[in-house]
């Protein structure tokens, strides 16, 4: 006969797991995102447009996930986005709390702050010296991606 404090052992192992599962696999989306970064900065190719480097920060880490998901299969592989969303919120909270002055977006509202901040639309705003993509949009694409590549893999196994 199995006791309350058993179940409640099994499932703190289980969540234990799953944490560790979800830090491993944000670590291989963040690290496969900052390893396409610094191959680009290797490279130095000229005059890359953003959304370029915004669709590669998509598509490089849902790769990985393709490829780690099917080799480690983990349900917490598809829940990473979330710690994107956090990150995004995180970061654009950060932003409209900036003061505003010439060359920084002078007089923005909020939306526009965030759209000149985070995608440079129309022009960048010089917030956060105009690292926005690199700092909000581009890591929350590959969270993003990453999950999005886990959901496939786990659709093609099943």
């Amino acid at each position: 006969m199995e006791t309350i404090f058993e179940g409640d052992e099994r499932s703190e192992t289980n969540l234990t797991r799953q944490a560790l599962a979800f830090f491993v696999h944000s670590l291989l989306a963040l690290g496969a995102w900052l390893a396409m970064m610094l191959a680009g900065y290797a490279i130095d190719p000229a005059n890359v447009p953003q959304w370029a480097i915004f669709l590669l920060s998509f598509a490089v880490p849902m790769m990985v996930a393709l490829i780690a998901v099917r080799l480690y299969p983990s349900e917490m592989a598809s829940a990473i986005w979330l710690l994107g969303l956090i990150w995004m919120l995180l970061v654009s909270l950060w932003v409209l709390d900036m003061p505003t002055g010439p060359n920084q977006c002078f007089q923005c509202v909020a939306t526009e702050k965030l759209a000149r901040t985070f995608f440079s639309w129309p022009r960048p705003s010089g917030l956060i010296d105009n690292d926005g993509p690199f700092l909000g949009t581009w890591p929350t694409a590959a969270l993003a991606g990453y999950s999005m590549g886990a959901r496939f893999a786990f659709r093609k196994r099943s």
